[in-house]
């Protein structure tokens, strides 16, 4: 039984899609480092901002940045199989076009949050 699912091209790609959850909690993980040290203060947020500037840091958030964005491409491409039928006019609407339609919210949300934060605090 051991590597059972290395047989199947589904399971490889289930395993695949699963094996990004390790990063997500890495970045939870992140994220809550920071909304402590905003608690200790702001020498300890500034401490903190200022890690996540390193060439270690900007790395890995570009892997993260490409590992959540192969995640979001197959979590809306499993959508249409997941989610009861829905009909619009009558008529089923394709499984394409729902999660052709979940990307490019994703991707235009992303790029809304990016312009936003680039911008910087007022």
């Amino acid at each position: 039984m051991q590597g059972w699912w290395w047989r199947d091209p589904y399971f490889m790609r289930f395993m695949r899609r699963e094996a990004t959850a390790p990063f997500v909690a890495a970045y939870a993980a992140i994220l809550l480092a920071g909304l402590a040290s905003l608690a200790l203060g702001e020498s300890e947020y500034n401490e903190w901002l200022e890690a996540l500037k390193s060439p270690l840091s900007i790395a890995f958030h570009c892997l993260l940045v490409a590992i959540f964005a192969y995640h979001t491409v197959t979590w809306f491409a499993i959508m249409p199989k997941t989610m009861p039928p829905v009909y619009l006019g009558g008529k089923r609407v394709a499984g394409a076009l729902i999660t052709g339609a979940g990307i490019a919210a994703a991707a235009l949300s992303s790029i809304l949050i990016w312009i936003l934060v680039s911008r910087g605090a007022p």
